[in-house]
Formats: C-alpha cells, structure tokens, sequence
C-alpha cells in the first residue's frame, strides 16, 4: 500500500506543486502581499508553462525537432483577439470569462487546423529538414499577421491584406501595430486551469496507447514500422495536440496583453526561448517543464534592476544550469533522491547482515 502511495505520488506531484502555488498565489493577492511585478507575470507564465509542455510532446515524447511552435501561438492569440472582440461588440457578452473560454477554444481550434494541414507534408521529413520547414512556417505566419487588417461592422467581420483602408466598421487588428478596441482579460485562476488541463492531456497521452506507440517510433522508427505502427498517424497527434494547446494558450496571452501584442512578439526567437524551456527542463519530461519554464519566465524580471546585465546574467544561469543539469554527479544523486522516496528499498536480509561485502544495500 505504501509503494502504491509513494508511485501515485511520484506521478501526479506536479499537479500539487501547480495547484498548492496556485493557493499560495491567491492567499497573498487577498492580503496585497504578493509582488506586483510576480503577480503581473503569472498569467505569462502560465502561457509559457503551456507552450512549454505542448512543445515537449513534438520534441521530447515525438523526437521531432519543431521551431514554429510560436506560429501556432501566434495564430491563436490573433485568432482569440479577433472572436473575443466580435463577442463584445457584435454579440454584446458582458461576461470576460466567457469571452476568454470561447476565445480559447477558437484559438485552439485554428491552431489545430492549421497543424494538420501543415503537419501532413512536415512530419515525413526527419532531422534537420523538419527543423526548417517548420522554422519557415513560423516566419510565414508571422509575415501574414503582419499585413493582415480586420474590422467589425454590424456583427460582420471583414478581412484585408495588405492595407486596411475602405474597410467599413471598427477596427479589431490593424497589421503590424496590432489589435484594437478590444478589452484586457486577465483572469489568474483561468490560467492555472489552463496550465493543470494541459498535464492531464499531455499525461494522458504519454501514457496512453498512442503515446507507447509515439515514443517507439521515435526510439526505433523502422521497428515501429516493421510492427505495423502508422508513424505519420501517430507523430500527426502529437503534433496537432501541440499546436491545439499552443492555439489556447496564444489565446490567452494575447486577451492578457490585449492592445500590446504585436505580431513581432512571436518570431522565431520566441520559438527558440519555448525550445529553451523544454531543454531546461529535460527531454520528455513534462514536470522538468513545468518548472523550467516558470524560472525562466521570472527570472529575467527579477534581474531587471540590473539593467544592461541583466540579459548577461541570464545567459550566464542558463549555461550554469545546462552544466549542472549534465553533470554525472549530480544526475547520480537526483536519482537517488528519486529512488529513496518514490520506491521502496528492496533489500534483502542477507544483504543487510551483510553491509560491508562491497555491494552495499541501495541503488547507485
């Protein structure tokens, strides 16, 4: 019972981090404890802490490298921006959250769409060839947002490339400077829902059938084939989950930031900090990028007092933790913390009359 209680625990752990920082977070907002700088950045990094775990299933759980992962967050923020604005004014809803959920979905939504389409010539390249195509595609979207221009005019939404001018109505997104009229949500509990509804899919996934048959074909994929696993199908999941994940979570940022975001906020430098934030945390592994993400996303306002050397300092942490992150040592001593608490001893008796024989009674 008890190596039942401490697996069950090794597994879902990370959930009571989520949720018990969640608490802690909304205990100090009542009391006007708790930093405006920290509590600016929560929403944010609930986002990151998303995109980070989406984009572990393509690059850690799938074995594809992926760098337009900010594409898809691109799409579902403008994509939310402009379904949140024609709810608020064509369809006159008061309500924010439900703005905001609606606004996800159809985030997700296009997001998703737009990662089956571009999934289905992009996962039959391999390596270095998938890295730039979808590394291009990010850039595309990006250019696309860039020249596109939306208003709303009595309930109908008109779209325009290039130049907004003789458009009827209201504008929702006018191009590179970005949304217009459109109100600010920030809903702090949202965003951790968000955040513990990415896990339980991406957990679900990893240890469901598919997600047995994702991970073999990423560690052997003429074996995988020569089973009679479909490798496109199952990499083609993985994929749009991703993107229907990273749609949501554009979304979200996008309504938080509001009238500030601008398409440049997700070239592919974001791309490469999310890819950052899966490294960090470990290939595969979905807490290690909970955590990473988190840090990493604070961490640079927590330095700004710093000034010019602040970014320097930065760098300088994310090299010290690469190089501890590596380190035999270290990796050798995190995994017995792991075994000490999440199995139990399997000594034999023999073995613990016996602890000076050279073999010792616990793992290495």
């Amino acid at each position: 019972m008890k190596t039942k209680a401490k697996k069950w625990f090794g597994r879902y752990w990370i959930y009571f981090v989520v949720v018990g920082f969640w608490i802690v977070c909304e205990v100090l907002m009542q009391q006007n404890a708790l930093s405006p700088v920290i509590r600016n950045q929560l929403i944010p990094i609930c986002c990151w802490v998303t995109m980070a775990v989406s984009l572990n299933l393509v690059v850690g759980i799938s074995g594809e490298l992926s760098l337009g992962h900010a594409g898809f967050m691109s799409l579902g923020a403008f994509t939310g921006l402009i379904a949140a604005g024609w709810l608020q004014h064509a369809a006159q809803m008061e309500s924010p959250l439900a703005r905001l959920v609606l606004a996800m979905l159809a985030g997700g939504l296009i997001a998703g769409i737009f990662g089956f389409l571009i999934g289905i010539p992009v996962l039959r390249l391999r390596g270095d060839y998938l890295a730039i195509v979808t590394l291009a595609f990010g850039e595309i979207i990006n250019s696309l947002i860039i020249n596109l221009y939306v208003n709303l005019d009595q309930g109908t939404l008109y779209f325009k490339f290039l130049k907004g001018r003789g458009l009827p109505g209201i504008p929702l997104l006018a191009g590179a400077q970005g949304p217009d009229n459109i109100t600010k949500i920030a809903l702090i509990p949202a965003g951790f829902v968000l955040v513990i509804l990415t896990l339980i899919v991406a957990n679900n996934l990893v240890r469901s059938r598919t997600g047995r048959a994702i991970m073999a074909t990423r560690d052997n994929r003429i074996a995988a084939e020569s089973v009679g696993i479909n490798v496109t199908k199952y990499k083609m999941t993985a994929f749009v989950t991703a993107a229907v994940l990273a749609g949501m979570a554009g979304a979200m940022y996008g309504l938080f930031m509001s009238t500030a975001t601008k398409p440049t906020l997700f070239r592919y430098t974001k791309s490469i900090d999310i890819l950052v934030f899966v490294v960090m945390g470990g290939l595969g592994s979905l807490s290690g990028s909970v955590i990473s993400a988190a840090l990493l996303t604070i961490l640079p306002e927590q330095l700004r007092f710093l000034k010019d050397y602040r970014m320097l300092i930065y760098a300088v942490v994310l090299i010290l933790m690469m190089l501890v992150s590596n380190n035999p040592l270290i990796r050798g001593w995190m995994k017995g913390i792991r075994e000490k608490f999440f199995r139990r001893n399997k000594q034999t008796p023999a073995a613990e009359a016996r602890p000076d024989d050279g073999k010792g009674g616990g793992r290495s």
